[in-house]
């Protein structure tokens, strides 16, 4: 039985057309109807529509509005203070999370006409994320090593960084940004031996916690001929000009 000010829901209707609903409520109800996940690390641009991206901004930004005001800042007489909120909500939105809200960057595929099967390194790409844990900023480089073979698509030097940055663009850890990245270059290009290194430095430690400004994590993923040939991988990593 409805309610007299509750009107009837009709097929051309939806929950989406509530008047004063966040989007940010709306997006999360169509991921979970998509039975998809959202973790802080996964892209979720195929669920934002049209306008929705300054809506959320708008809405982030009143958001961090209420940290700043729980920070106990002078917002209205504070100089410096003023505008940080948009400040910040534009910075996740539009540049440090952009990898989970816009699409992939387009990426030209050539097929590989002169049968190249020698290797390929590309680095070191500079690449910023940031940690999921204390969203503090992890920058650092990566090298990607490619074994291709007659079947393996060839793309632009620059399509590897435009590749890394979306996959960075989110919060992260180290160890399955890499692991995303390696998937997203072995989708695109199919090539027998795929291998990744990345260095970066962590400021959740560098800057919080143990204040070390001086370490750095490293990791790699190898797979296909870089895996089973031990010989490859010593040469890839003899070729990555890393300074101690």
């Amino acid at each position: 039985m409805l309610m007299k000010n509750e009107p009837a829901m009709t097929p051309e209707t939806s929950p989406d057309d509530d008047v004063g609903v966040p989007v940010s409520v709306k997006i999360r109800e169509r991921i979970k109807a998509s039975r998809q996940r959202f973790h802080s690390n996964d892209n979720i641009a195929e669920f934002i529509r049209p306008g929705e991206l300054d809506l959320l901004l708008d809405e982030v930004t009143g958001k961090m509005q209420g940290v700043l005001d729980s920070l106990v800042i002078d917002l209205e007489n504070d100089h410096n203070t003023g505008d940080t909120a948009r400040r910040v909500a534009k910075m996740y939105i539009r540049e440090v999370f952009n990898g989970r809200y816009v699409k992939g960057p387009a990426v030209t595929e050539f097929p590989n006409a002169e049968h190249l099967n020698e290797l390929l390194i590309v680095g070191p790409i500079t690449v910023r994320s940031a940690c999921s844990h204390h969203f503090c900023p992890v920058i650092g480089k990566i090298w990607i090593g490619v074994m291709p073979n007659e079947h393996t698509n060839v793309i632009g030097l620059s399509k590897y960084a435009r590749l890394a940055e979306w996959i960075m663009g989110r919060p992260q850890i180290q160890e399955e940004a890499v692991v995303q990245l390696a998937d997203l270059i072995q989708e695109k290009t199919q090539p027998d031996g795929l291998a990744i290194v990345m260095e970066a430095s962590h400021y959740c430690m560098a800057w919080r916690g143990v204040k070390d400004m001086d370490s750095k994590m490293i990791n790699s993923v190898m797979r296909g001929v870089f895996l089973k040939d031990p010989n490859l991988r010593r040469e890839f990593l003899s070729l990555i000009p890393r300074k101690n």
